[in-house]
Protein backbone atom coordinates (compact mmCIF):
# COMPACT_ATOMS: atom_id res chain seq x y z
CA UNK A 1 0.00 0.00 0.00
CA UNK A 2 1.03 3.59 -0.50
CA UNK A 3 0.10 7.09 0.65
CA UNK A 4 -1.74 9.69 -1.45
CA UNK A 5 -1.07 13.40 -1.51
CA UNK A 6 -4.65 14.33 -2.29
CA UNK A 7 -3.93 18.01 -3.02
CA UNK A 8 -0.72 19.57 -4.28
CA UNK A 9 0.35 22.14 -6.84
CA UNK A 10 3.23 20.44 -8.63
CA UNK A 11 3.48 23.23 -11.19
CA UNK A 12 4.23 25.69 -8.37
CA UNK A 13 6.73 23.73 -6.26
CA UNK A 14 9.87 25.49 -5.06
CA UNK A 15 12.53 23.12 -6.37
CA UNK A 16 15.78 24.77 -5.28
CA UNK A 17 16.81 21.79 -3.14
CA UNK A 18 16.21 19.52 -6.15
CA UNK A 19 18.16 21.64 -8.65
CA UNK A 20 14.89 22.67 -10.25
CA UNK A 21 14.05 19.05 -11.07
CA UNK A 22 10.45 18.01 -10.37
CA UNK A 23 11.29 14.36 -10.96
CA UNK A 24 13.66 14.47 -7.98
CA UNK A 25 10.95 15.96 -5.76
CA UNK A 26 8.50 13.27 -6.80
CA UNK A 27 11.12 10.58 -6.19
CA UNK A 28 11.72 11.98 -2.69
CA UNK A 29 8.01 11.56 -2.01
CA UNK A 30 7.92 8.08 -3.51
CA UNK A 31 10.80 7.05 -1.26
CA UNK A 32 8.63 8.07 1.72
CA UNK A 33 5.78 5.87 0.50
CA UNK A 34 3.73 8.32 -1.57
CA UNK A 35 2.23 6.50 -4.52
CA UNK A 36 -0.29 8.95 -5.98
CA UNK A 37 -0.44 12.72 -6.35
CA UNK A 38 -3.40 14.93 -7.27
CA UNK A 39 -2.08 18.06 -8.99
CA UNK A 40 -4.79 20.67 -8.55
CA UNK A 41 -5.71 23.42 -10.97
CA UNK A 42 -6.42 26.93 -9.73
CA UNK A 43 -7.41 28.74 -12.93
CA UNK A 44 -7.77 28.23 -16.66
CA UNK A 45 -4.27 29.58 -17.18
CA UNK A 46 -2.61 26.61 -15.46
CA UNK A 47 -4.99 23.90 -16.65
CA UNK A 48 -2.74 22.83 -19.51
CA UNK A 49 0.24 22.63 -17.15
CA UNK A 50 -1.44 20.35 -14.60
CA UNK A 51 -2.83 18.13 -17.34
CA UNK A 52 0.61 17.89 -18.95
CA UNK A 53 2.11 16.75 -15.64
CA UNK A 54 -0.56 14.07 -15.30
CA UNK A 55 0.26 12.86 -18.80
CA UNK A 56 3.99 12.74 -18.04
CA UNK A 57 3.79 10.74 -14.79
CA UNK A 58 1.69 7.63 -14.29
CA UNK A 59 1.17 8.33 -10.57
CA UNK A 60 0.09 11.97 -11.07
CA UNK A 61 -3.54 12.89 -11.66
CA UNK A 62 -5.03 16.33 -12.30
CA UNK A 63 -8.01 18.48 -11.51
CA UNK A 64 -9.19 21.57 -13.37
CA UNK A 65 -11.03 24.52 -11.89
CA UNK A 66 -10.87 28.13 -10.74
CA UNK A 67 -9.93 29.11 -7.19
CA UNK A 68 -12.40 31.58 -5.63
CA UNK A 69 -9.69 34.27 -5.40
CA UNK A 70 -8.51 33.81 -8.99
CA UNK A 71 -10.60 36.74 -10.13
CA UNK A 72 -8.10 38.61 -12.28
CA UNK A 73 -9.20 36.71 -15.39
CA UNK A 74 -12.70 36.43 -16.88
CA UNK A 75 -14.86 33.60 -15.59
CA UNK A 76 -14.33 30.38 -17.57
CA UNK A 77 -16.97 29.38 -20.05
CA UNK A 78 -18.67 26.21 -18.83
CA UNK A 79 -18.08 24.42 -22.12
CA UNK A 80 -14.34 25.15 -21.93
CA UNK A 81 -14.06 23.75 -18.42
CA UNK A 82 -16.21 20.78 -19.35
CA UNK A 83 -13.93 19.97 -22.29
CA UNK A 84 -10.86 19.99 -20.02
CA UNK A 85 -12.63 17.83 -17.44
CA UNK A 86 -13.14 15.10 -20.03
CA UNK A 87 -9.41 14.32 -20.13
CA UNK A 88 -8.84 10.77 -18.81
CA UNK A 89 -6.27 11.89 -16.21
CA UNK A 90 -8.53 14.70 -14.92
CA UNK A 91 -10.33 13.03 -12.03
CA UNK A 92 -11.93 16.02 -10.30
CA UNK A 93 -13.14 19.58 -10.83
CA UNK A 94 -11.64 22.33 -8.66
CA UNK A 95 -10.33 23.79 -6.64
CA UNK A 96 -13.38 25.96 -6.44
CA UNK A 97 -15.43 27.46 -3.66
CA UNK A 98 -15.81 30.56 -1.54
CA UNK A 99 -13.26 32.65 0.34
CA UNK A 100 -14.83 35.52 2.25
CA UNK A 101 -11.75 36.24 4.38
CA UNK A 102 -10.47 39.13 2.28
CA UNK A 103 -12.36 41.46 -0.04
CA UNK A 104 -16.04 41.84 0.81
CA UNK A 105 -16.95 43.23 -2.61
CA UNK A 106 -16.54 40.09 -4.72
CA UNK A 107 -18.77 37.61 -2.91
CA UNK A 108 -21.49 37.60 -5.59
CA UNK A 109 -18.93 36.96 -8.33
CA UNK A 110 -17.38 34.15 -6.30
CA UNK A 111 -20.80 32.58 -5.86
CA UNK A 112 -21.59 32.79 -9.59
CA UNK A 113 -18.32 31.09 -10.49
CA UNK A 114 -18.77 28.47 -7.80
CA UNK A 115 -22.26 27.55 -9.02
CA UNK A 116 -21.09 27.37 -12.63
CA UNK A 117 -18.26 24.99 -11.75
CA UNK A 118 -20.50 22.83 -9.57
CA UNK A 119 -22.83 22.46 -12.51
CA UNK A 120 -19.97 21.46 -14.82
CA UNK A 121 -18.83 18.84 -12.33
CA UNK A 122 -22.38 17.54 -11.99
CA UNK A 123 -22.65 17.23 -15.77
CA UNK A 124 -19.43 15.23 -16.12
CA UNK A 125 -20.03 13.33 -12.84
CA UNK A 126 -16.64 14.08 -11.32
CA UNK A 127 -15.94 14.90 -7.65
CA UNK A 128 -15.41 18.51 -6.65
CA UNK A 129 -12.53 19.97 -4.66
CA UNK A 130 -13.77 22.70 -2.37
CA UNK A 131 -11.87 25.65 -0.91
CA UNK A 132 -13.90 27.31 1.85
CA UNK A 133 -12.86 30.06 4.24
CA UNK A 134 -15.13 32.21 6.39
CA UNK A 135 -18.09 31.08 4.26
CA UNK A 136 -19.37 27.99 6.02
CA UNK A 137 -23.12 28.36 5.64
CA UNK A 138 -23.08 29.69 2.10
CA UNK A 139 -20.69 26.94 0.97
CA UNK A 140 -22.98 24.27 2.37
CA UNK A 141 -26.05 25.90 0.87
CA UNK A 142 -24.55 26.01 -2.62
CA UNK A 143 -23.25 22.46 -2.39
CA UNK A 144 -26.69 21.21 -1.41
CA UNK A 145 -28.34 23.14 -4.22
CA UNK A 146 -25.91 22.57 -7.10
CA UNK A 147 -23.53 19.69 -6.39
CA UNK A 148 -24.14 16.15 -7.57
CA UNK A 149 -24.24 14.63 -4.09
CA UNK A 150 -24.15 11.09 -5.47
CA UNK A 151 -20.62 11.90 -6.65
CA UNK A 152 -19.57 14.15 -3.75
CA UNK A 153 -16.14 15.63 -3.28
CA UNK A 154 -13.50 16.96 -0.89
CA UNK A 155 -13.36 19.82 1.56
CA UNK A 156 -9.66 20.49 1.07
CA UNK A 157 -7.21 21.88 3.62
CA UNK A 158 -10.00 21.80 6.17
CA UNK A 159 -9.86 24.36 9.00
CA UNK A 160 -13.54 24.97 9.70
CA UNK A 161 -15.79 23.67 12.47
CA UNK A 162 -16.72 20.11 13.36
CA UNK A 163 -20.35 21.03 12.63
CA UNK A 164 -19.45 22.01 9.06
CA UNK A 165 -17.44 18.83 8.58
CA UNK A 166 -20.33 16.70 9.82
CA UNK A 167 -22.77 18.50 7.51
CA UNK A 168 -20.41 17.84 4.59
CA UNK A 169 -20.10 14.16 5.50
CA UNK A 170 -23.87 13.89 5.27
CA UNK A 171 -23.58 15.24 1.71
CA UNK A 172 -21.13 12.51 0.67
CA UNK A 173 -17.98 14.60 1.16
CA UNK A 174 -14.56 13.69 2.46
CA UNK A 175 -12.44 15.98 4.64
CA UNK A 176 -8.79 16.50 3.72
CA UNK A 177 -6.27 17.46 6.40
CA UNK A 178 -3.14 19.48 5.64
CA UNK A 179 -0.05 20.42 7.62
CA UNK A 180 -2.08 23.08 9.44
CA UNK A 181 -3.12 20.34 11.86
CA UNK A 182 0.46 20.25 13.18
CA UNK A 183 0.58 23.99 13.93
CA UNK A 184 0.73 25.07 17.55
CA UNK A 185 -2.46 27.16 17.38
CA UNK A 186 -4.57 24.46 15.66
CA UNK A 187 -6.06 22.84 18.77
CA UNK A 188 -9.65 23.19 17.54
CA UNK A 189 -8.76 21.51 14.25
CA UNK A 190 -7.05 18.68 16.10
CA UNK A 191 -10.20 18.13 18.15
CA UNK A 192 -12.21 18.03 14.93
CA UNK A 193 -9.88 15.47 13.37
CA UNK A 194 -10.18 13.27 16.45
CA UNK A 195 -13.98 13.32 16.10
CA UNK A 196 -14.17 12.53 12.38
CA UNK A 197 -14.53 8.97 11.12
CA UNK A 198 -11.42 7.45 9.60
CA UNK A 199 -13.29 6.30 6.51
CA UNK A 200 -13.94 9.92 5.46
CA UNK A 201 -10.48 11.42 5.96
CA UNK A 202 -7.80 12.31 3.42
CA UNK A 203 -4.35 13.85 3.85
CA UNK A 204 -2.63 16.44 1.69
CA UNK A 205 0.23 18.91 1.54
CA UNK A 206 -1.24 21.81 -0.48
CA UNK A 207 2.42 22.14 -1.53
CA UNK A 208 4.23 24.48 -1.91
CA UNK A 209 2.19 26.07 0.91
CA UNK A 210 1.66 25.20 4.59
CA UNK A 211 4.62 22.96 5.34
CA UNK A 212 3.92 20.84 8.44
CA UNK A 213 5.99 20.62 11.59
CA UNK A 214 8.94 19.79 11.57
CA UNK A 215 9.39 21.56 8.23
CA UNK A 216 7.85 24.94 9.12
CA UNK A 217 9.56 27.78 7.32
CA UNK A 218 10.48 25.62 4.32
CA UNK A 219 8.60 25.35 1.04
CA UNK A 220 6.18 22.47 1.29
CA UNK A 221 6.55 19.42 -0.97
CA UNK A 222 4.69 16.15 -1.51
CA UNK A 223 7.19 14.14 0.56
CA UNK A 224 5.92 15.98 3.64
CA UNK A 225 2.47 14.38 3.37
CA UNK A 226 4.05 11.52 5.30
CA UNK A 227 4.53 13.88 8.27
CA UNK A 228 0.87 14.92 8.08
CA UNK A 229 -0.26 11.31 7.94
CA UNK A 230 1.88 10.28 10.90
CA UNK A 231 0.55 13.20 12.95
CA UNK A 232 -3.07 12.43 12.08
CA UNK A 233 -2.54 8.74 12.91
CA UNK A 234 -1.30 9.68 16.35
CA UNK A 235 -4.27 11.99 16.86
CA UNK A 236 -6.66 9.23 15.87
CA UNK A 237 -4.94 6.63 18.03
CA UNK A 238 -4.19 4.32 15.11
CA UNK A 239 -0.99 3.11 13.49
CA UNK A 240 0.51 4.96 10.55
CA UNK A 241 -0.14 1.87 8.41
CA UNK A 242 -3.85 1.89 9.29
CA UNK A 243 -4.11 5.60 8.53
CA UNK A 244 -2.25 5.15 5.24
CA UNK A 245 -4.50 2.31 4.10
CA UNK A 246 -7.69 4.11 5.11
CA UNK A 247 -6.89 7.45 3.47
CA UNK A 248 -5.66 5.78 0.29
CA UNK A 249 -8.76 3.59 0.03
CA UNK A 250 -10.89 6.69 0.66
CA UNK A 251 -9.19 8.60 -2.15
CA UNK A 252 -9.40 5.74 -4.63
CA UNK A 253 -13.03 5.10 -3.79
CA UNK A 254 -14.01 8.74 -4.25
CA UNK A 255 -12.05 9.11 -7.50
CA UNK A 256 -13.02 5.68 -8.87
CA UNK A 257 -9.40 4.64 -9.23
CA UNK A 258 -8.11 1.07 -9.05
CA UNK A 259 -6.00 0.13 -6.03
Amino acid sequence: MYLVDSHCHLDRLKLDVYDGNLEKALDAARQRGVGRFLCVGIDMQNADAVIALSEKYDDVYASVGVHPLSLEHPAPKPQELLALAQHPKVIAVGEMGLDFFYDKDNHEEQERRFISQLEVAAECRKPVIIHTRDARQKTLELLEAHCNLEVGGILHCFTESLEMAQAALEMNFYVSISGIVTFRNASELRDTVKALPLDRLLVETDAPYLAPVPHRGKPNEPAFVRDVAEFVAELKGVSYEELMVATTENFNRLMHLPE
